[in-house]
């Protein structure tokens, strides 16, 4: 039976991976998440881990609740025997149990963007140091992983990521009056706040371009995005010939993260049966109109800790925003601000976590 740690259970992703693990009969053996008590506690009673990590906030009422339970740091959880971790802790927080996992030879199941794009090369070398594998869960990144397999580098000439533009594609023609409710109602995907909002502004999308470099460790003049309002093709990869592969399915998290645990095996799954899309589009992205996507290509071609730097300014710009103190088009000049202002520094582990916390007051002298 395949032991799963999952850190960030209480999640969106989180969440549909303990679905996937209940589905595929997985024991999950740890647990991470934060503050969120009932859904914590179902998952405790469901699965019955061997170490669990929250907030301390709630240690008192867990332990009340179960006092045979075992508490302890999310990076013990991450150090469990376990086949696979996925790592759905958002934002900078999830790199510390994520290194861990590399560093314990396991396959992560990658669904921490944030982790890759601030520390990509770093935890490469962890990774390849102790044996662990690193698989996206992102739908787009697990795409590209798939158009790549059987395929030379050397004849791949571009990478080409998906968007489904969020819900303000082409309206309202004023973004400044677009509302936190507004930007968490997307057309397409079942996400947590953040990334809905990141979705929105298509920072989401510079956060994948930035991924895609690290990830696959392509340069970034060879990541490119399209939109594509059906959300069906999740990713492209160009060849020298002028070829393309896709990959093409439901929008169903479930099923990439169901890959990043079962791969190579692709187990059966009632979306097999879905219907095909009868028209695809494929436009290019306005970035007058969502201009945070060009922010995040200039970091990637600043390199050193620029991309540590946009990465935790837009954290605190969408928090920012969805609680009514800053417009929607703020966050965009937010990341830019922070960005001119980010020193110029080699990526370090010790760089990586005083840009982050930097670049957070940073932006909040913006917001």
């Amino acid at each position: 039976m395949k032991r799963v740690v999952v850190l960030g259970s209480t999640g969106s992703i989180g969440q549909q991976a303990l679905e996937v693990c209940r589905l595929r009969g997985y024991r999950v053996v740890g647990l991470a998440a934060s503050k969120n008590l009932e859904a914590l506690s179902q998952q405790i009673a469901r699965w019955r881990p061997l170490l669990v990590a929250a907030d301390e906030s709630l240690h008192p009422e867990l332990k009340r609740r179960f006092p045979h339970l075992r508490l302890a740091p999310a990076e013990e959880v991450a150090a469990l025997e376990a086949e696979v971790v996925v790592a759905a802790i958002p934002g900078l927080a999830g790199l510390p149990p994520t290194r861990v996992a590399a560093r314990t030879g396991k396959r992560i199941a990658l669904a921490n963007k944030e982790a890759m794009v601030a520390a990509g090369p770093l935890l490469w070398q962890e990774a390849e140091a102790h044996g662990a594998e690193i698989l996206p869960v992102d739908s787009e990144h697990s795409a590209l992983f798939q158009a790549l397999l059987g395929e030379r580098r050397e004849d791949v000439a571009e990478l080409i990521l998906t968007a489904s533009g969020g819900p303000f594609l082409k309206e309202p023609e004023d973004l400044s009056r677009v509302t936190p409710a507004m930007a968490l109602n997307h057309p397409r995907w079942r996400m947590g706040p953040k990334v809905t909002v990141d979705s929105a502004t298509l920072f989401n999308k510079g956060l994948e371009v930035l991924e895609a470099k690290e990830l696959f460790r392509f340069p970034l003049e060879r990541i490119k995005v399209l939109i594509h309002p059906q959300a069906y093709v999740h990713g492209l990869v160009r060849f020298r010939d002028g070829s393309l592969k896709a990959q093409l399915g439901p929008t169903d998290m479930r099923l990439f993260i169901q890959y990043a645990l079962t791969y190579p095996e692709r187990a059966e799954t009632p979306l097999k049966d879905l219907p095909i899309p009868g028209v695809l589009e494929f436009l290019e992205p306005d970035l007058k109109r969502f201009p945070a996507l060009a922010v995040a290509y200039e970091a990637g071609r600043l390199g050193g800790v620029a991309q540590v730097a946009v990465s935790a300014a837009d954290e605190v710009a969408v928090e920012a925003f969805l609680e009514g103190r800053i417009p929607f088009p703020r966050i965009p000049e937010i990341l830019a601000k922070v960005l001119e202002a980010t020193p110029s520094l080699p990526l370090t582990w010790e760089n990586l976590f005083a840009v982050d916390a930097w670049a957070r007051e940073e932006a909040k002298r913006w917001t």
